[in-house]
């Protein structure tokens, strides 16, 4: 009987991570929010002409060190809204912060503005950094 018990409840659990992990692609596959390392924002950054790259960390982090061509708008100064606005909805946007927890909540927030690309830097400047990728200072 234990036996069983520990078999339904294993085969429960697996199932409730493949649904997790299928509604995951499945948000990633609308191109809403896509959690990126920082060499994928790098490639992008010195391969692309233009990116719309946004440092949402406050305007004093962004003047001691930001990513090449990167803007700054602060996630939470009250005038982001309409800061971001400034931006192409339609093409593809690059946010980091300084660890990633900032940069979630601009991507939500760009999300529900209408954005239809958003790329979300994993692990921030910090992380950046740490791969010994180029900074403006």
């Amino acid at each position: 009987m234990m036996k069983k018990i520990l078999l339904l409840s294993t085969l429960v659990l697996l199932f409730a991570f493949q649904s997790c992990k299928d509604a995951s692609k499945e948000v990633a596959a609308k191109g809403e929010i896509e959690l990126i390392s920082p060499q994928q924002v790098y490639d992008a950054i010195y391969s692309e002409d233009t990116v719309q790259l946004v440092d949402v960390r406050t305007p004093r982090e962004y003047k001691e060190s930001h990513l090449k061509g990167a803007q700054n708008i602060c996630v939470t100064s009250d005038d982001f809204n309409e800061k971001v606005k400034t931006l192409d909805k339609n093409k593809p946007v690059y946010v980091y912060c300084k660890k990633g927890g900032r940069s979630a909540n601009a991507a939500k927030q760009l999300k529900e503005m209408g954005f239809t690309k958003i790329y979300d830097m994993d692990g921030g400047i910090l992380l950046w950094q740490e791969h010994k990728l180029e900074i403006r200072k």
